[in-house]
């Protein structure tokens, strides 16, 4: 007898998570590894932050709060949307969420009827295509190749578009890529939006503050406010606050969609940690100079790393502009063989290869639809960094 629900069976389990986990197993068996597979930052939670959370648990705040948000992180939500990007969310357009993967997770189900579709670029993030799956949506994958830095084009929307449409996701600064949508851009793929009034926008903006060489941050609603009431602008502070423990996510939206979102968080999770909360206030509205200190350094471990990648025989590496991860192209590898007589015939097979070989994890492409790739966090020490491209340098040598 099958107990599981047939919608199991269209979904794969987070291919990052997994090889995340399998990584830290090997680690702790005592195997020299080196783990760039997690989405998350090396820098421990600011003191600030920490602080507030302390703060909270000695004041009582410890009892249930509201699934949206409490009314101070609301009102610091929506502070931030107006000073940072320009947008004004009524409190009734604001909730919150255990993590930007469930804001993602609650809007598709409030919203996706069976067979609608929605528009995701590739390279993506692991979890869209599922996260639609599991809503009985239809994934509808457009490649967005490297010479065009991996971002959809006017003319590929355009194309992909249909009356079955109900979804556009758009993440920039992206993973895996690091792209980062420019204001010009954004305003071709709005002009092409502006025609087809059933297409509602995800923008998974958080990545929005781990930006690079003097660019500027830009979102859709900002940048075509007749489309705020079709955006979904998604943030959190997993990644620029280094709190991806904590999970708080949250989102401005149009109130209908909210109101349907936290109608489905009141029947699941209710709320994340009253904790996080208070510090999440914290995070958004208190001090932002560490993220400046932060950036700086990522440029550097970025540079090392792409630098290093391109002194490999058959891998090139472009530099990304955002987020803290390289996508390096390995078609060169492919066809190669191993010190054991396997043939490598996909990034994949490549991954594997490096883990076994020299025991550093990364994600093959093919988990972000774009292939041959490999994606390569760089949120961790120098030395570390120079240690793994060392690694795979000397693996890559041994391949014939």
């Amino acid at each position: 007898m099958n107990f599981v629900a047939d919608r199991i069976n269209r979904i794969k389990p987070s291919m990052t998570v997994g090889i995340n986990i399998k990584a830290k197993a090997m680690k702790e068996e005592g195997k020299d590894v080196i783990v760039l597979a997690a989405g998350e930052p090396d820098f421990n939670t600011p003191k600030n932050i920490r602080d507030a959370a302390n703060r909270a648990m000695e004041e009582g705040k410890t009892k249930y709060v509201p699934g949206k948000g409490t009314p101070e992180l609301q009102k610091a939500i929506q502070k931030k949307f107006k000073e940072d990007n320009n947008i004004d969310y009524s409190l009734d357009e604001i909730i919150c969420g255990v993590g930007g993967k469930h804001i993602i997770y609650n809007a598709m189900m409030a919203t996706i009827n069976s067979g609608d579709e929605v528009i995701i670029t590739a390279p993506y993030w692991v979890s869209y295509p599922d996260i639609v799956l599991l809503a009985e949506g239809k994934p509808v994958i457009v490649e967005c190749p490297e010479n065009q830095n991996f971002k959809i084009k006017p003319e590929q929307l355009e194309k992909y578009i249909t009356p079955k449409t109900k979804w556009l996701m758009l993440n920039s600064p992206s993973n895996p890529t690091g792209a980062v949508y420019s204001k010009e851009e954004l305003k071709d793929l709005a002009k092409v939006l502006i025609n087809h009034p059933h297409v509602l926008i995800m923008c998974d903006d958080i990545y929005e503050k781990i930006i690079y060489d003097g660019l500027e941050f830009h979102t859709l609603a900002s940048i075509e406010p007749s489309l705020k009431n079709r955006c979904l602008t998604l943030n959190g502070v997993s990644k620029s606050y280094c709190m991806t423990g904590w999970r708080l996510g949250y989102c401005g939206a149009p109130k209908e969609i909210i109101a349907a979102m936290n109608k489905i968080q009141s029947q699941s999770t209710t709320s994340t940690s009253s904790i996080t909360m208070a510090a999440s206030v914290e995070a958004i509205s208190g001090p932002q100079d560490f993220i400046l200190d932060h950036n700086k350094k990522f440029i550097k471990r970025r540079d090392l790393v792409v630098s290093k990648l391109n002194e490999i025989d058959g891998i090139t590496c472009s530099k990304p502009d955002g987020a803290f991860y390289v996508y390096p192209n390995c078609q060169g590898i492919l066809g190669k063989i191993t010190p054991n007589g396997k043939k490598i015939s996909s990034d994949e097979d490549f991954m594997t290869y490096l883990l076994e070989d020299q025991g550093v994890a990364g994600v093959h492409g093919s988990a972000f639809g774009l292939s041959p790739y490999f994606r390569l966090s760089y949120a961790t020490s120098d030395a570390i960094l120079e240690d793994a491209c060392n690694r795979i340098k000397e693996a890559c040598n041994k391949l014939t």
